[in-house]
């Protein structure tokens, strides 16, 4: 059990961190560029024969905060001259042995940016694998990963009274909540983990953040939001002696039933109009493919839904297994490796999986009225830019006021291209038509997107001085087909580039 955090200790080693320029610019530049990559993959080494003797605040910080190293409690004392080495053991960070400070957990340094702008914050969290020389324990607090990240960019970046963070973990989405949502509820099964939470939010100087010990939704029954975040623990986990059961990662459920359980229980915590947004992993199971499971799942919902899920990446099942193994800390070649692989393959055979997607989900309460917006995609493509939030909150906006428009009001409507988007012609060798034409979205989702001359003509024309049904009708005479046909043909298609974003109402 983590000790309840001191705010005024918090508040002495905040100020101690700001000194020591404790940022992750300074440590990259400290180290590298390679050895900052490198402790992402569990390789302290290259980080600390970088530092080689520093002795300056930034360098004792790194190694005992950051790489999980014993210091010398005179250099850590000088590094930290208000929390001192006593306060550092009071938060629960480190124990001291002789002349020598010995951390008990990590905290690092995690920049942020998006539409509000950019900063930072001081993020603990238990040991790493190579801190700790071994596998994790299963009660294991994890920092800020890839999937945290991706999460709390995807959080919309617009005002809201009330929120809630389902599985908060270390806190990070909390904190990234607190931003733009007034009030946060965050909720855990696991009691250290809301220790780092609070420890966090002082850290961070962000109030408002309360913690209630529980799974799912039963710490909050009866109350609403108007958000809810939710990195819940969707690894999919053989339910099988022996197999760590990570607190973090392991929801104590089969298969992607924890998903599918916060689908179906998110609606009623929802207040008309609210949001909720999590990440999912998704069975394919005996040729019912994942994202019409995950259909399923929201059309079963006591509470009607809009829907929008996409899928980033799919995996095979010995793929997925190897993956979960070496993210315990069993590492191929060592003892247990492929006992714990099997293990997960035995698991997907007995329910006939095949393929396991991982993405995310993006529900809202209507409202008023019924759900309009279903929308299941596959987009294995990296993910274009930071500000994915933004886009998501402009893909909603656009959505709700083309539902209310019909297609006499989107021909009167002026639209321009959003500054992100280019254009790729490609022409066979001599050819003076193109054969290709590619719309190319640098935010957002990235998408690429083939059209014909009419909608490309269209696209091109759209600078904010004509209304749509001008151009087409323009651009039917240029082509010399029928201007009804040709606009019977367009507009669903402007629709699809409003809510995607390569054009915008002007």
């Amino acid at each position: 059990m983590l000790p309840e955090p001191e705010p005024t200790v918090c508040r002495a080693l905040a100020a101690d961190l700001r000194d020591a320029g404790f940022t992750a610019e300074a440590l990259r530049d400290s180290w590298g560029a390679a050895a900052d990559d490198a402790i992402a993959r569990g390789l302290r080494s290259p980080a600390a024969r970088a530092l080689g003797g520093r002795t300056d605040a930034l360098a004792v910080l790194g190694r005992l905060l950051v790489l999980g190293m014993p210091q010398a409690a005179a250099s850590v004392d000088e590094a930290v001259v208000r929390a001192g080495v006593e306060g550092l053991a009071r938060l629960g960070l480190v124990t001291v042995a002789g002349d020598e400070v010995r951390p008990l957990a990590l905290v690092r340094p995690q920049s942020y940016a998006d539409a509000s702008g950019s900063g930072q914050w001081w993020i603990a969290s238990d040991l790493d694998e190579a801190a700790l020389g071994g596998p994790l324990p299963e009660d294991h607090v994890l920092g800020v990963g890839g999937a945290s990240l991706t999460l709390a960019g995807l959080q919309l970046p617009t005002a809201a009274a009330r929120g809630l963070d389902v599985g908060a973990g270390c806190g990070i989405q909390a904190l990234r909540a607190r931003a733009h949502v007034r009030q946060v509820v965050a909720t855990d099964i696991s009691p250290r983990a809301l220790g780092f939470t609070r420890l966090n939010a002082l850290l961070n100087g962000v109030e408002a953040i309360e913690t209630r010990l529980g799974s799912l939704f039963e710490p909050v029954a009866g109350e609403q939001f108007d958000r809810i975040v939710s990195n819940p623990p969707f690894v999919i986990t053989p339910r099988v002696a022996d197999v760590p059961a990570y607190e973090y990662r392991d929801g104590g459920m089969v298969g992607d039933d924890v998903v599918a359980a916060f689908v179906g229980g998110v609606g009623a915590h929802l207040t008309p109009g609210g949001v909720a947004q999590l990440l999912g992993n998704w069975e394919t199971r005996e040729g019912a493919a994942g994202l019409d499971r995950v259909r399923g799942w929201i059309e079963g919902s006591p509470v009607p839904l809009d829907a929008w899920v996409v899928e980033r990446e799919s995996l095979d099942p010995l793929s997925y297994a190897e993956l979960w193994v070496r993210d315990g800390g069993t590492l191929p070649g060592t003892p247990g490796f492929a006992r714990l692989v099997d293990a997960w393959l035995d698991d997907f055979a007995d329910r006939g999986v095949t393929e396991v997607g991982f993405g995310y989900l993006l529900l809202r309460r209507p409202a008023e009225g019924a759900p309009t917006l279903a929308r299941y995609e596959r987009l294995h493509t990296a993910l274009a830019g930071d500000g994915i939030g933004t886009h998501l909150a402009a893909a909603l906006e656009a959505h709700d006021r083309l539902v209310r428009m019909d297609d006499a009001g989107l021909a009167a409507s002026v639209l321009v291209v959003a500054p992100d988007v280019t254009e790729a012609r490609h022409h066979l060798p001599g050819a003076e038509d193109p054969t290709v034409i590619e719309l190319r979205q640098g935010g957002g989702f990235g998408r690429a997107l083939g059209v014909d001359p009419g909608l490309a003509a269209l696209v091109g024309a759209c600078d904010g001085d004509l209304p749509v049904g001008v151009l087409v009708d323009a651009i039917a005479e240029l082509l010399g087909v029928d201007a009804g046909a040709l606009r019977a043909d367009l507009m669903p298609r402007v629709r699809e580039l409003l809510f995607t974003g390569f054009l915008r109402f002007a």
